[in-house]
This record gives C-alpha cells, sequence and structure tokens, in this order.
C-alpha cells in the first residue's frame, strides 16, 4: 500500500489533462464574458433604436 501511495504521488501522467481542462476552462470563460458584453450592447442598440422610432413617429 505504501508503494501505491509513493508512485501515485510521482505519476504525472494526469497533469497535462488537468492542464488542458483549467485551459479549456478559462477559454470558456473568456468567452461567456465576450458574449455577456455583445449582448447587453446589442439590448442597449435595440433599446436606442425603438426609442428613436417611437419618437419619430410620435406613438
Amino acid at each position: 500500500m505504501v508503494d501505491f501511495l509513493k508512485n501515485l504521488g510521482r505519476d504525472e501522467s494526469g497533469a497535462t489533462a488537468i492542464e488542458y481542462g483549467l485551459i479549456a476552462a478559462l477559454i470558456f470563460f473568456a468567452m461567456v464574458g465576450a458574449v455577456q458584453a455583445f449582448g447587453e450592447g446589442a439590448i442597449d442598440m435595440w433599446t436606442d433604436i425603438t426609442t428613436a422610432v417611437v419618437t419619430a413617429t410620435g406613438a
């Protein structure tokens, strides 16, 4: 059992997978932030357009 734990502590075969997982998570969160920022900008743009149309038509 002690030998198994020592070997497990020296085993680095899963380290690359964990690193790729962390990179993927970072990319995912960056994409979520970008989409959220774009979405808010798009909503603001359409609100401005709606306001301009309502003002122009007097409705």
